[in-house]
C-alpha cells in the first residue's frame, strides 16, 4: 500500500465511477483529507450519505472555472483529474464543450497545481486518444499534450513535482457505459442493440483502473503516460455473456456504428510502442523533454520504429466463458444477476 499519511488529496470530477472507487480504496489509507471536487451537489450528498468519513470534503466547481480549481487545491499534495466529458457521441454534436472540460478545464487543473507547489498530479486519459478520430480522443490527447508540456514548466521541474497521465481501455460497468446498457435491456425483455458485432473493446475493471492510477502515482517520471495491458472482447462476445449469465434469450439487434466510433481502440501507437518500456503488466511511453535547441541532440540514427501498435484486436481476445468469468468478478454484476433471477 503507498503511503498517504497525512497527506490531502483532490479528485477532481470525484463523484464519478473512478472517484468512488478510489475513495474506497483511499479511506483505508492513513490520508488525512480526500477533497471531492464536482459540480454535481446531488452525488456529492449521495457520496457523503454512502461513505459517513470525516477524511471527505465535498467542494462544488466546475475544473472550466480557474478560480473555483485554484481554491479547491490550496495545501493539497497530490491530484487525480478525473473530470471530463466521455461519451463519444454526445462529444461529437458539442465539440466545443469538449474543449471546455477536457482541454481548457485540464490546464485549468494544471496550472493551479503549479501555483500551488502540487507534488504530483495524475491526469486521466483514455484509448480513444490514439490515433484519435472523434472530439472525445482529440480532446484527450491535446490534454496529455497540455500534461507532458507542464512538466517542462520551471515552477514544475524546480520542486521537483511530477505530473503524469494514464490512459485506459473501456472500463467495465462504469457509468453511461455499454454493460448497465445490456443489463437494462435484458432486464426489460428489449433486443441488445449492437453496433458492429465485430468491434472490439479492451476490457477493465474499475479496481484496475484504480491500480493503474496508483502504479503511475508510485512510478512516474515527470511526463510519462501509463497503460495497463488488458484483456478484449468483441462486442458480440460481451452481449452473449451477458445473455449467458442472466439465462435470457433476447434477441441481438445491430443498429450500426455510432458518430466517431473504431472497429477497435489503441493503447499504445507505433510510434510510442518504439520507445516504450515494458514493465510487466504496464507499458510506461516516457515523454520526449528536450527543449526546442535539437542541435545539442546528435542522434547517430533515427528512432527505431516498430510495426506492431498495441490494441484490442492484437492482445488477449477473450471467449464467452472466459468473459462470463471476468464478468463475474464485478459486484455490481453479480448483484443485477441476484436481483433478476429473484
Amino acid at each position: 500500500m503507498l503511503d498517504f499519511n497525512g497527506k490531502s488529496i483532490l479528485i477532481t470530477g470525484g463523484t464519478g465511477s473512478f472517484g468512488s472507487t478510489l475513495v474506497e480504496y483511499l479511506l483505508d489509507t492513513e490520508i488525512s483529507e480526500i477533497r471531492i471536487f464536482s459540480r454535481d451537489e446531488k452525488k456529492q450528498e449521495d457520496m457523503r450519505i454512502r461513505y459517513k468519513s470525516n477524511k471527505l470534503n465535498f467542494i462544488i466547481g466546475d475544473v472550466r472555472d480557474f478560480d473555483s480549481v485554484n481554491n479547491a487545491m490550496r495545501g493539497v499534495n497530490f491530484v487525480f483529474q478525473a473530470a471530463a466529458l466521455k461519451q463519444v457521441p454526445s462529444c461529437e454534436f458539442y465539440p466545443l464543450q469538449a474543449i471546455k472540460t477536457n482541454i481548457l478545464g485540464s490546464e485549468n487543473v494544471l496550472e493551479a497545481a503549479a501555483i500551488n507547489n502540487v507534488d504530483k498530479v495524475v491526469v486521466l486519459s483514455t484509448d480513444k486518444a490514439v490515433y484519435p478520430i472523434n472530439t472525445m480522443g482529440m480532446s484527450k490527447a491535446l490534454m496529455e499534450k497540455l500534461a507532458i508540456s507542464k512538466s517542462r514548466d520551471l515552477r514544475v521541474q524546480n520542486r521537483n513535482s511530477v505530473i503524469c497521465a494514464t490512459r485506459y481501455g473501456n472500463v467495465m460497468a462504469s457509468r453511461g457505459s455499454i454493460i448497465p446498457l445490456f443489463i437494462e435491456q435484458i432486464k426489460s425483455g428489449k433486443p441488445l442493440t449492437i453496433t458492429n458485432p465485430n468491434m472490439t473493446r479492451f476490457m477493465m475493471s474499475l479496481d484496475d483502473s484504480v491500480t493503474l492510477v496508483l502504479f503511475a502515482f508510485k512510478n512516474a517520471k515527470p511526463g510519462d503516460i501509463f497503460v495497463q495491458k488488458s484483456p478484449s472482447a468483441s462486442i458480440l462476445t460481451l452481449a452473449n455473456a451477458l445473455k449467458e449469465l442472466f439465462g435470457a434469450n433476447n434477441d441481438i439487434q445491430i443498429i450500426g456504428s455510432r458518430h466517431g466510433e473504431k472497429l477497435y481502440e489503441t493503447l499504445c501507437g507505433k510510434e510510442e510502442m518504439s520507445k516504450a518500456e515494458d514493465l510487466g503488466d504496464f507499458y510506461r511511453i516516457p515523454a520526449d523533454l528536450r527543449d526546442l535547441n535539437y542541435t545539442k541532440y546528435i542522434q547517430s540514427d533515427g528512432p527505431k520504429l516498430i510495426d506492431n501498435e498495441y490494441n484490442s484486436n492484437n492482445t488477449t481476445l477473450l471467449n464467452v466463458t472466459e468473459l462470463k468469468t471476468l464478468l463475474l468478478t464485478l459486484k455490481y454484476v453479480k448483484d443485477e444477476i441476484s436481483s433478476f433471477k429473484k
